[in-house]
């Protein structure tokens, strides 16, 4: 029997303390991280999306943090390819890889497959965007229900991107988007992995996030989004759904002061970490889960031999 499973997931909120528990889990088994989250690739904002420190790596190699140039955006398929280079780089040394972060779809799209759908046209794009711009996106979520329930009730709130790309997808194909999903395969097989789930209280999470965000205006958060937008202005997509940035750049348009500005930023920063526990729920219900980081440490240190099975 395999002592050691080559792979560990790490899932958590925003501000839960997730990629700490990563790097204190690979501390002990040899380990090296790998970030799996969408925002946290890129490099330029590295105070804002709270990329970990040289002090806070503490000697273990970590991959795709704030290594992905701003204008180069990645697909969930781009991160997956990247991902699994390096997962069989890390094997071969010897070491355990630790995938760490908050975007759902990338644990999804390793542990259960990643749809192959047919590429969508500029111009069906532009169409259903219209829509949403012109009739707003609880009439594009009535008009995906009428085609595709399961995607219309998977997307949560007003995910504009995801209900655009759902619909889009039905415009170009005449299939459901959920329809390509059941014909995936899993990129990792279900023996090779082991998942755990950083998953405080909210209110101790929500104190938590805005704590942080208060520290990232110490730490200089406005003068890294200034230089940020002055360099790329909205030329980036992808960064500008980077929770904070939109409310900083407003105060420094002076649309709003410092304060609304903080106010703004904790509250998506909730408002985000709400939808994380929410999807964490529906989607990681057999990892174990854990409310605090020294909780999960005791655990994987009492069963390490379970969760590496």
């Amino acid at each position: 029997m395999q002592m050691f499973s080559p792979i560990l997931l790490v899932f958590g909120p925003t501000a839960s303390g997730k990629t700490a528990l990563a790097t204190k889990l690979a501390e002990r088994v040899s380990g090296e991280v790998i970030n799996a989250d969408s925002m946290q690739l890129y490099e330029g904002l590295p105070i804002l999306t709270a990329l970990p420190s040289l002090e806070e790596r503490r000697g273990v190699p970590h991959h795709l943090f704030g290594q992905v140039k701003a204008d180069d955006r990645w697909s969930v398929g781009t991160w997956v390819a990247e991902a699994v280079r390096l997962i069989n780089e890390i094997r071969k040394r010897g070491n355990t890889p630790i995938l760490v972060g908050g975007t759902g779809l990338y644990f999804e799209a390793l542990t259960k497959g990643l749809a192959n759908i047919p590429d969508i046209s500029d111009e069906v794009l532009a169409e259903v965007s219209k829509i949403a711009d012109q009739q707003g996106l609880s009439y594009l979520r009535e008009q995906l229900q009428r085609v595709d329930t399961v995607a219309a009730e998977r997307i949560l709130g007003a995910d504009r991107q995801r209900l655009i790309r759902a619909f889009s997808v039905f415009l170009e194909t005449g299939k459901p988007i959920t329809h390509f999903h059941k014909e995936t395969v899993p990129v990792i097989r279900q023996d090779e992995w082991s998942g755990l789930v950083l998953r405080p209280q909210r209110d101790y999470l929500y104190e938590r996030i805005e704590q942080r965000f208060e520290h990232m205006v110490q730490q200089g958060v406005v003068d890294e989004v200034r230089n940020f937008l002055e360099q790329w202005g909205d030329s980036v997509t992808a960064l500008h759904k980077a929770i904070g940035l939109d409310p900083l750049a407003k105060y420094i348009a002076g649309e709003l002061s410092v304060e609304q500005a903080i106010s703004l930023a904790q509250r998506d920063s909730r408002r985000y970490a709400k939808r994380q526990i929410t999807w964490s729920r529906g989607r990681t219900g057999k990892w174990p889960a854990f409310e605090h980081l020294v909780d999960a440490l005791s655990f994987f240190e009492a069963n390490t031999q379970v969760i590496f099975k």
